[in-house]
């Protein structure tokens, strides 16, 4: 699981879906993003917000930049533009550093401590990276769920057709 090519395909798939929930959820009125449809984070503006939350914090590990981090569950962004822009900015930013990925990097073990429960672990870079993907295809989906709940449909998600 060390060939950067995964994980450079992995970012694009990220863009492209990211693209297409946003598009959707630009059609939504404020008030129809932001309520609470008794998903994990309440609604597809604060389900947003977390993939930001993970994305800053991932990304925070494995470039050592300081991403503006909030608790969990906290938003990052009120105002759906401004997140839609900067969702953009960190897309580009994640498809970056993918194509400077090197092998002999994501195979390397670090030590990490989560900031949710304070636990260390040490773990190949290339996990944790994976893990950072999954997270984003994990949490799309429930978008996709409370999208399709609200009777839009965000399309083809799958990779192999998406890319």
């Amino acid at each position: 699981m060390t060939a950067p090519v995964v994980y450079q395909t992995y970012a694009r798939y990220n863009r492209r879906m990211n693209e297409a929930v946003y598009a959707v959820a630009a059609m939504l009125s404020n008030a129809e993003r932001k309520r609470d449809q008794g998903a994990f984070f309440k609604s597809v503006h604060g389900t947003l917000n977390h993939l930001f939350f993970g994305d800053h914090a991932w990304m925070g590990r494995f470039t050592g930049r300081d991403y503006p981090l909030a608790p969990i569950g906290t938003d990052l962004f009120d105002d759906f533009d401004e997140m839609r822009d900067a969702r953009g900015r960190l897309d580009a930013e994640i498809i970056e550093w993918t194509d400077a990925l090197t092998a002999d990097w994501l195979a390397e073990e670090v030590d990490w401590t989560s900031s949710l429960d304070g636990t260390t672990r040490r773990q190949a870079r290339w996990l944790m990276v994976l893990h950072m993907f999954n997270h984003q295809t994990h949490h799309r989906g429930q978008l996709t769920t409370l999208l399709s709940q609200m009777g839009h449909d965000v399309g083809v998600t799958d990779l192999t057709r998406v890319l």
